[in-house]
């Protein structure tokens, strides 16, 4: 079976999502992408782009498979024909309903708008999570009740071709790493997230410097990709927190990467905005306990006993602090689930195409 696959994002967790169905699946891919930046010139111009490319291209494949960076409505309405005579995919790694803003009145509702005529006009859909599959159907009704005089019954028949499959994750190197020995007295809380609003690293922050005032033993690892503009909590913590800090940056080599999240005790997230999560999955993997907040996805990856609600974060953390980190039992029992392993077969029959 040959599948087409159209990324004009092809980077981050796009792209390692792709590269692994590519490796992972018995089917035969055809790649066009595009590099991952300028996101919004993305969404609005890529599905014209693409539809040229297309016409010149060989139309020998059984499905499509598009990001949500792709207008699908718009590449099947000035696309080739043969567009037509095959099925057409989406995945939903995010929606812009949920996507957050640091100022409400600055959402542009023409993206999310792009998120549903696109899932309207897909055969398929899955989504990377129930939560975002549960925003973005919200997202879709409360705007369709804004429209004047234009009643659209849309999101039952979106909800009945949508699932939800996990983004599959490979293992097979951070299981290799050495975990280090944490001495009682030394736990060590890891911060592996990209450095932005969303991220809530402010909250995250002032909880160390309370514990680091009333002198509560513990190290830090901060970790995850930061940008040009970036939080200034992030240079007042380099400084306030100095002194605790084992390491603060980015790790641009994934086995050192690894060997981080090995040494932690327990890895923490304070984000209002989560579609799935997978550096929490991969440092629950490498044994860090976690702490999440009771929302946005995590109810649905991890058990109630580990999350908290932010008016007893403090109290928390200093409770967690003490367990210390997860046996490699514990931490592939709560990740198992969310490997290839596990996942590949689901994702084979979701994109089998039955000859006709």
């Amino acid at each position: 079976m040959r599948i087409l696959v159209l990324e004009p994002y092809f980077g981050g967790s796009h792209r390692r999502f792709l590269e692994d169905l590519e490796k992972i699946l018995p089917f035969s891919f055809h790649f066009l992408t595009l590099p991952a930046r300028k996101w919004k010139w993305r969404m609005r111009f890529s599905a014209p782009w693409y539809a040229e490319k297309l016409v010149s291209l060989s139309p020998d494949y059984d499905a499509l498979l598009c990001s949500t960076f792709v207008d699908v409505a718009t590449l099947k309405g000035i696309g080739p024909e043969w567009l037509h005579h095959i099925p057409l995919y989406t995945y939903f790694h995010e929606n812009q309903f949920a996507y957050p803003v640091q100022v409400e009145d600055e959402r542009d509702f023409h993206f999310a708008l792009t998120n549903l005529t696109t899932a309207i006009s897909s055969d398929k859909l899955a989504f990377n999570s129930h939560y975002n599959l549960e925003t973005f159907l919200s997202g879709c009704q409360k705007i369709i009740k804004k429209v004047p005089d234009m009643k659209l019954d849309a999101v039952s028949s979106i909800r009945n071709k949508s699932i939800v499959l996990h983004p599959g994750m490979d293992f097979s190197n951070l299981d290799l790493i050495k975990r280090a020995e944490i001495e009682e007295n030394d736990p060590i809380i890891v911060w592996n997230h990209r450095w932005e609003h969303d991220k809530n690293p402010e909250f995250f922050f002032e909880t160390l410097f309370a514990l680091d005032e009333e002198d509560i033993a513990f190290k830090v690892i901060v970790l995850g990709q930061s940008f040009e503009r970036q939080p200034s909590i992030f240079n007042i913590a380099r400084q306030r927190l100095a002194h605790r800090l084992l390491y603060f940056g980015y790790a641009e080599d994934i086995d050192k990467y690894y060997e981080l999240l090995g040494q932690g005790t327990m890895v923490i997230s304070t984000s209002v905005h989560e579609f799935y999560g997978m550096s929490i999955i991969e440092a629950v993997r490498a044994g860090c306990r976690p702490l999440l907040p009771k929302r946005l996805s995590y109810p649905e990856l991890f058990p109630e006993k580990y999350l908290y609600e932010d008016d007893n974060f403090v109290e928390r953390v200093k409770k967690d602090l003490q367990l210390g980190p997860l046996d490699n039992e514990m931490s592939r029992k709560l990740t198992q689930e969310y490997s290839w392993e596990s996942l590949s077969s689901f994702y084979e029959q979701w994109l089998f195409v039955p000859s006709s």
